[in-house]
């Protein structure tokens, strides 16, 4: 018999809900069956701590005395945009320092305000009859200014590509170093514990969703950025490639610099890895059946990032259990294989979330409207001069 949110919110009031993670039920579905597993587990907890570039923050400062509208703004030297209102800014992860370039950006300002850290504010402003002051520097702390709330754009790809290196020289990208003739091979996401993996259709993850990100309570506010659920699709729902996003948003005050860490990929940039966690409710035995997924039952292409094109070659598909193996085959060569998030950290913000919900520290939200589905959405491309 299915089960609302509602009721599994008062299990969680009543102590009495029963709460696994993604990793327990596999093994609870194996050794009970689907039905039992509907009956009895009452919430899955998913999560991911992975690079997640398109991140940043809003922070409000608070009015200096004279008051000062600004233009241009740097925190640590970093560039934050300022073209909201008078002491508005955001900051992106990926954002790079003016002094010291890839070693420092967005992402280091943000893990330091979550720190407690004083982080320096240089502002100007060409000056209005409301707004005088021309320019402004001190230093602010998370407990200074009025608000700081992280909100990202495209956070959680549903799944992600492998990437490798067929050219003779090493290539430093987003997916880390990638060795000449195929030296090595670099996946993302969590596999089987990745949040939109386990609920392939978007059935409960949407706008509203309430969410584990960065050590606090968050909220899924939109479709993310790129989202395209139109996508080839194995018979269990999953995605072979990204598909799905999503955006979200949180409390940086209250986040932690444990799940919010600053990330420099050699010759590349500075990214941000963001800890998410997403609790799906068991609401019947179709969910069970996609919340049962293994690392096997998951694929992923393997792709060519020497070719710098849009569309890449592959070299045909694996799985995350032959990824997490250390070791693939690629044109009948054997390929060292290595993840850039961290699944152990991702078992850790899992059981992080199942704790909150089973001591009544964390209710489920519903969803407000669902992401894009596979058949209302087409994916927008940017097309090249040629192609114009």
């Amino acid at each position: 018999m299915a089960k609302t949110i509602e009721e599994i919110n008062q299990k969680i009031k009543d102590g009495t809900a029963v709460v696994l993670n993604a990793e327990e039920i596999i093994d609870y579905v194996e050794e009970k069956g689907v039905k039992a597993a509907a009956e009895k587990v009452d919430v899955v907890t998913t999560a991911t701590f992975s690079p997640m570039c398109s991140s940043g923050a809003f922070i409000n400062f608070g009015h200096s005395d004279p008051p000062i509208r600004i233009q241009k703004a740097w925190l640590n030297d970093v560039p934050a945009y300022a073209g909201l209102a008078a002491v508005d800014v955001y900051i992106g992860a990926s954002e790079q320092s003016e002094s010291e370039g890839i070693n420092y950006g967005g992402a280091h300002v943000m893990e330091d305000l979550i720190s407690g850290k004083a982080v320096r504010l240089r502002a100007i402003s060409r000056g209005t009859d409301c707004y005088p002051r021309k320019e402004l520097e001190t230093f602010i702390t998370k407990d200074t200014i009025n608000q700081a709330y992280l909100y990202n754009p495209r956070n959680a790809y549903q799944n992600y590509e492998v990437a490798t290196n067929s050219s003779n020289r090493t290539l430093y990208t987003y997916m880390g170093k990638l060795l000449p003739r195929l030296g090595n091979a670099t996946f993302a996401t969590s596999g089987q514990l990745s949040p939109l993996l386990n609920d392939p259709f978007y059935r409960t993850i949407g706008i509203g969703t309430r969410i584990f990100l960065g050590g606090a309570q968050g909220y899924v506010s939109w479709a993310g950025t790129q989202h395209n659920p139109h996508m080839e699709r194995l018979p269990n729902g999953t995605t072979v490639g990204g598909a799905g996003t999503i955006a979200v948003t949180g409390n940086l005050k209250e986040m932690s610099n444990r799940y919010i860490r600053a990330a420099i990929f050699q010759k590349y940039g500075v990214s941000m890895f963001v800890g998410i966690g997403i609790p799906i409710p068991v609401i019947d035995e179709e969910m069970v059946e996609f919340l049962k997924v293994r690392d096997e039952d998951i694929q992923v292409e393997i792709i060519d990032y020497s070719v710098q094109r849009r569309n890449k070659p592959s070299y045909g598909k694996v799985n995350y259990g032959q990824l997490r193996s250390g070791k693939i085959k690629i044109n009948n060569k054997i390929v060292q294989t290595g993840p850039i998030s961290s699944y152990a950290r991702a078992i850790e913000i899992a059981e992080l979330l199942k704790e909150w919900i089973m001591s009544g520290k964390f209710y489920l939200a519903r969803k407000v409207q669902s992401l894009p589905s596979e058949d209302e959405y087409r994916s927008l491309e940017i097309l090249s001069r040629e192609e114009l």
